[in-house]
């Protein structure tokens, strides 16, 4: 039976945004504009665990810190692995590489080594120095220069807010560290004590600042990356970015895209002060976490639609186009690890493909981990394993592979899809959003149209997170609907109707569980 659903008040929100040598450093691909960005796709990579391309490399630097089959010990992949699957990355549709942090890591501590990047041993004077697990400079600049030449973009991951335990600028400027028993007295205990006991900076000391920022510019000056991905920027004083790294970092490489960290889902009000500062971007936390309650946990589209219209209401829609949306990073639970327990494979897969839907045309630049082109398990602690041989070719990614929900060779293909549709459609990346329908009574269905009156190809796109199939009329504002008998055509695949023609009524769409259509007029 279809379900009426009264149309809401709309929400059209319109939219109108002393360093080494770096000789042997390609210049960016293209300069870094909005659009660029916008249209774009992240991957993030865990380098150490994406692809090893050179073994020779696996036991330098830091001793006993490689092991393979030790979940906190470095496993091999580095640079090389990286540059030797861009056309992966390619094909699978990302325009920007963001790989974990490239530092020299600390000694092995408690069984644990750096194998994530996180852990600097930072000293001073700065040594700037790699680590050697991941390759040498030559290697970096060969990574860049491989992927300004595929057309794509590389994202240096950098922390400012803390070295790792036991580095060696711990015991040489002990003073440069808030202490813990004293911290929450300085201020907020986000931003003035430790995060899991790493040693913190005290970013409003001047000479730690001029430390810290010197240092990143040095980075950036030797990398030359596109964009620069903070880390924890919710545990470092805005005041210092605003005043110190961002117009340093600008002043290397003007058109840096700078995005920030900041692990906070209560809502998007936090972001202001980092995009205050200088950010172009910040991750969207709460739409992440709107998306696995509602898509993995079952809960009411309305999160979603709360998310998205919170996040536009309090940023305006140009930053909201902006932020970098997500269903997995590497300091979060897998998606699909978060439904419930005993969800069947087939279900799994259906939740899993309504989410990259709505990942792919909610406003935002979305971004993948390692792995979720493949539909990786793994809950928390379990979701930094190695990427599988098996990934790298099409012939053998196909069918059903331990770890992994469905079919990863269709899944990989879904995603492909999905990014070539997004990118080869303005509306759904630079397009208004206008929220049509939320969650009834009777159908737990999201239904909003991303771009304008004018847009011609702008489309209608309808997400169930029911798991029964529904079916709905959906009246659209005058402004946005099509003329009577349009015929749109579905671009997502997910069992909705091929084809509908609106009507008078509106437009009525039946949708299978978990469901979703990307309605578009013409072909």
């Amino acid at each position: 039976m279809a379900v009426r659903l009264a149309l809401l008040p709309a929400l059209l929100l319109s939219v109108a945004a002393c360093a080494p040598a770096r000789a042997h450093v390609p210049a960016p691909a293209a300069p870094s504009t909005g659009d660029d960005w916008r249209r774009g796709l992240f991957y993030l990579a865990l380098t150490d665990r994406f692809a090893d391309g050179d073994p020779a490399n696996d036991d330098l630097g830091q001793p006993a810190c490689h092991d393979a089959a030790a979940k906190d010990l470095f496993h091999g992949g580095d640079l090389a692995g990286l540059r030797a699957h861009i056309p992966y990355l390619k094909d699978l549709g990302a325009t920007a590489l963001w790989a974990t942090p490239l530092p020299a890591q600390v000694p092995l501590r408690s069984g644990a080594c750096g194998y994530h990047g996180y852990w600097a041993d930072e000293v001073d004077p700065d040594d700037g120095a790699l680590e050697p697990k991941l390759g040498a400079w030559d290697d970096v600049a060969a990574l860049v220069k491989d992927l300004h030449a595929a057309r794509m973009r590389f994202v240096l991951d950098m922390v400012v807010n803390h070295p790792g335990r036991g580095a060696r600028i711990v015991g040489q400027h002990p003073q440069w560290f808030h202490g813990d028993l004293a911290c929450s007295a300085l201020g907020d205990p986000d931003v003035f004590c430790s995060l899991h006991g790493l040693p913190d900076y005290a970013q409003e000391v001047p000479e730690v600042a001029a430390y810290l920022t010197a240092m990143s510019r040095r980075w950036v000056a030797r990398v030359h990356p596109d964009g620069v991905r903070m880390d924890t920027a919710k545990n470092v004083p805005a005041s210092y970015f605003a005043h110190s790294f961002v117009p340093a970092v600008r002043a290397e490489s003007p058109a840096l895209f700078l995005l920030a960290e900041y692990f906070e889902d209560s809502g998007t009000a936090p972001l202001l002060p980092v995009l205050d500062a200088g950010f172009d971007s910040a991750f969207h936390f709460p739409l992440h976490r709107a998306l696995v309650d509602t898509f993995a946990r079952g809960r009411p589209v309305d999160l979603v639609a709360d998310a998205v219209a919170g996040g536009i209401a309090t940023l305006g829609i140009e930053r909201a186009l902006r932020l970098v949306t997500f269903l997995d990073n590497h300091d979060v639970p897998r998606f699909l690890s978060e439904a419930p327990a005993g969800t069947s494979d087939d279900e799994l897969s259906r939740r899993y493909a309504v989410a990259l839907v709505a990942l792919f045309t909610l406003p935002g630049i979305p971004q993948l981990y390692q792995g979720d082109e493949l539909a990786a398990l793994g809950g928390y602690g379990d979701n930094r394993r190695d990427m599988p041989a098996w990934a790298w070719d099409a012939g053998t990614r196909g069918g059903r592979h331990e770890g992994y929900a469905g079919d990863a060779g269709a899944v990989f293909e879904r995603v492909r899809f999905l990014a070539a549709t997004r990118a080869g459609e303005p509306a759904l990346w630079r397009g208004a959003y206008t929220e049509i329908a939320r969650a009834s009574a009777d159908a737990n269905v999201l239904a909003f149209v991303r771009g304008g009156a004018d847009d011609a190809g702008r489309a209608l796109v309808v997400l169930s997170g029911d798991a029964r199939p529904r079916a709905v009329t959906l009246v659209l504002p005058s402004g946005l609907a099509w003329p009577a008998g349009t015929v749109l055509h579905d671009a997502a695949s997910l069992g909705a109707p091929a084809r509908v023609a609106t009507g008078d009524a509106g437009v009525t769409v039946a949708l299978p569980a978990f469901g979703a259509a990307i309605y578009r007029a013409g072909g």
